[in-house]
């Protein structure tokens, strides 16, 4: 009986062999998957990376009594310098094109029928996306404090992006209308510190800073890119700043028109976005990130005055603090509070540079601008006060969020969860103080009234701001009645 079984089984996987084998273990077992929008950098659309996969729950036995939160403005058309370098010279050669016949090179078929998203006038305008993510962030801030108060005043600076971003989020946060109002903060260049755009009055910080580093990635990138598309449509003459333009729509027109021709991964690769986003990354890493001296030293003001609001015995009538900037501002945050370090675990300051290499990606980077800083991207550090939390002391703690996803501060980790205890946490902002403190020395500050702190919560010559009006006003750009 046996080797007649034996006999049978033998048969049997010899027949099931051939069509087994050409089963790869990647069709099998592959769970890859790759959506360019996460990869833009400045330009994704708002998604929460979950990077570290830490639960955004407050931890076991702790409750939220006080939360500051800053976020950059929502979706827009176009950066006006993105528009103006790469985009709209894209869309004017393409225009201008009579050499290529698109419905002839498949990939870039749909060119023929294409048309521009946005014009010269819709540059920085929050699109309706924009209005969306705004709003939804208000909502998603009501059901994770539902104890705390609502708050009567949320700041923005005075840019019209980042005040529709403000009043969208009223909307999406407040219950009745009228109950909140928005502070808009002007963006003077001799503000000193006590600003939103503390970048734009500190004379060391230029905007410019990162364009040369990030060229030399640009060009490598996109070398190969250019020729296989010259290759298919040799009329055009695609240039690196084409194919940066090209990658840049996808982010944007998917914010304007839900979705672009131009994120599909036959055109480009997944290597290809790894490619433009490391590009991003680099250029943010000088310019507002630890490749800049300066950086933290913008970024401390607003952390110093949030930490001592939070660890403040009372606010009064608020226990929730929210503002609204540009993209410049939250990086430079992280830069003083020590986040996102590429050398945080071993390797030195001094070496910070080495981690962003201008000829190769660093796969193993934190510092992804795409999990920092797409738009409404949004900076969170609570107070909570946890009471028989296994394992720890009754008491006040303090824990880091950005975009939803818990940020432990390096070397103050004692915590429940990723939080910091109140004396791990003074010491820790006083620590970052000591680096970064002196904004006009060392801002070259030369106009006068300049000052080193930022208290725009707590100074009543910022005005109560005014109210939304009327619950749909927010949404009401673009629709027809």
């Amino acid at each position: 009986m046996a080797p007649s079984f034996v006999r049978e089984l033998l048969q049997l996987v010899a027949f099931a062999l051939p069509i087994i084998q050409p089963c790869s273990a990647a069709s099998l077992y592959s769970t890859y998957k790759f959506d360019p929008l996460e990869h833009l950098g400045g330009v994704a659309p708002y998604f929460e990376p979950q990077d570290p996969p830490a639960s955004p729950a407050s931890p076991q036995g702790c409750t939220t009594e006080r939360a500051v939160y800053l976020s950059r403005h929502a979706a827009i058309y176009a950066n006006d310098y993105d528009f103006e370098e790469y985009i709209d010279p894209f869309i004017s050669k393409l225009e201008n094109n009579t050499a290529v016949d698109w419905t002839k090179v498949p990939a870039l078929s749909f060119l023929a029928g294409w048309t521009a998203p946005m014009s010269d006038a819709e540059q920085e305008l929050l699109t309706r996306v924009g209005r969306l993510e705004a709003a939804q962030l208000g909502v998603t801030l009501s059901f994770r404090y539902p104890t705390l108060k609502l708050p009567s005043r949320v700041w923005t600076s005075s840019a019209e992006r980042t005040v529709k971003s403000a009043e969208s989020f009223v909307r999406g946060l407040e219950l009745d209308d009228n109950e909140m109002n928005v502070v808009s903060i002007y963006e003077s260049e001799e503000a000193g510190a006590n600003s939103l755009t503390p970048y734009k009055s500190c004379p060391a910080y230029s905007s410019s800073f990162g364009s040369d580093q990030s060229a030399v990635y640009l060009e490598k990138f996109t070398k190969p890119i250019m020729a296989r598309l010259n290759a298919m449509a040799p009329g055009f003459n695609f240039t690196a700043n084409d194919i940066y333009g090209m990658m840049e729509l996808c982010g944007y027109e998917s914010v304007i028109r839900g979705s672009s021709p131009f994120c599909d991964t036959d055109l480009f690769s997944p290597d290809d976005w790894l490619g433009w986003e490391y590009t991003a990354d680099i250029m943010y890493h000088y310019n507002v990130g630890y490749g800049n001296q300066i950086s933290g030293v913008v970024g401390l003001p607003w952390f110093n005055a949030s930490a001592n609001l939070l660890m403040a015995d009372s606010t009064d009538e608020q226990d929730m603090f929210v503002s609204f900037t540009h993209r410049e501002l939250p990086p430079m945050v992280f830069v003083a509070m020590g986040l996102f370090n590429n050398s945080a675990f071993g390797g030195s300051e001094a070496a910070i540079n080495d981690t962003m290499p201008l000829d190769r990606i660093n796969y193993n980077r934190v510092w992804k601008s795409s999990h920092v800083l797409p738009f409404m991207s949004n900076l969170a550090i609570e107070r909570l006060n946890c009471s028989d939390s296994y394992g720890y002391d009754d008491g006040d703690y303090y824990r880091v969020l950005v975009n939803s996803a818990p940020q432990p501060l390096p070397d103050c980790a004692d915590g429940p969860g990723t939080s910091c205890s109140r004396a791990g946490f003074e010491t820790y902002v006083q620590d970052r103080a000591n680096l970064f403190q002196g904004y006009s020395d060392k801002c070259g500050v030369e106009y006068d009234n300049s000052t080193d702190i930022y208290s725009i919560y707590t100074d009543s010559s910022a005005g109560n701001g005014t109210s939304v009006g009327k619950r749909y006003e927010a949404f009401e750009y673009g629709i027809e009645e």
